[in-house]
């Protein structure tokens, strides 16, 4: 038997795709800002991490020799710490050969 379906109006056909079109945006908009918020957070526990190895070198060096080195180059080539200078800036402070140096890690 053969049932003749109505014809949806032009008008709520429109309506239904200028909405669907909507949520998409919606939901692309959305998830860019939850991507951005992932890799700053990313980034953030990227130079923490950075910050972390470096004093664990120093204090690996300080066990080993007795003092803290008394720069970054040297904890890089002797003791295999190793930073993405293009991505993190490091600065390594030594105030004396006994004191654990100050360690900070910037975000270019």
């Amino acid at each position: 038997m053969y049932h003749d379906r109505p014809r949806t109006p032009l008008r709520t056909r429109l309506l239904r795709v200028l909405g669907v079109l909507l949520a998409l945006a919606l939901l692309g908009w959305g998830g860019r800002a939850v991507l951005q918020r992932v890799e700053r957070d990313l980034d953030r526990q990227g130079a923490a991490a950075l910050r972390q190895a470096v004093l664990e070198a120093a204090v690996q060096c300080y066990a080993v020799e007795g003092k803290y080195p008394e720069s970054l180059d040297r904890l890089e080539r002797e003791y295999g710490v190793q930073i993405n200078h293009a991505r993190y800036i490091v600065t390594y402070e030594v105030y004396a050969s006994n004191q654990l140096p100050d360690v900070q890690v910037l975000q270019k």
